[in-house]
């Protein structure tokens, strides 16, 4: 006779060579966000401070900066206040949802010890997840599927002097 285990999935990081001494780490896992804007805030954010990156996505939430679309820029209008790249936009709710992530590694590295005034963050990056399938029925027995793309999201950061 098979018994099943029903335990909770672990989620494995696209970074590895990380030291536990000087890092953190912390993900947000099928979120409803767009992935192309999750996608470009990441990029925009990797490399910041902590605190520098938590102030600028407030700032985003506010409407007061854009995020440059480097990649997904096709059709997006210019946008004052950014430098060396016109193309941008206003993600909010995906800044929202990258914002309680910053927040989530930040309580994890103060609870390893670290100083969150001194991390730096090293890798930020979106992945595609599962797609929720959804249809609305249609006039004459038809439908139109009606799909939703999840992202997962992933930051370290490294506590640098």
């Amino acid at each position: 006779m098979r018994t099943w285990c029903l335990a909770m999935p672990s989620w494995k990081y696209s970074i590895t060579d990380l030291d536990p001494d000087r890092t953190a780490i912390a993900s947000g896992r099928d979120l409803r966000i767009s992935f192309k804007h999750a996608r470009e805030i990441c990029n925009t954010i990797k490399g910041m401070m902590l605190e520098d990156a938590k102030k600028f996505l407030k700032e985003v939430i506010e409407m007061k900066r854009p995020v440059p679309f480097r990649r997904f820029h096709r059709k997006v209008g210019h946008r004052r206040g950014l430098k060396g790249w016109p193309a941008g936009r206003y993600p909010v709710k995906a800044a929202k949802k990258i914002l309680e992530v910053l927040e989530n590694v930040t309580n994890n590295a103060m609870y390893k010890g670290l100083d969150p005034e001194k991390c730096k963050i090293i890798h930020a990056c979106a992945h595609k997840g599962p797609v929720i399938r959804k249809y609305i029925p249609r006039a004459f027995g038809r439908s139109t599927p009606y799909f939703q793309q999840l992202t997962h999201v992933e930051i370290a950061v490294e506590e640098v002097e």
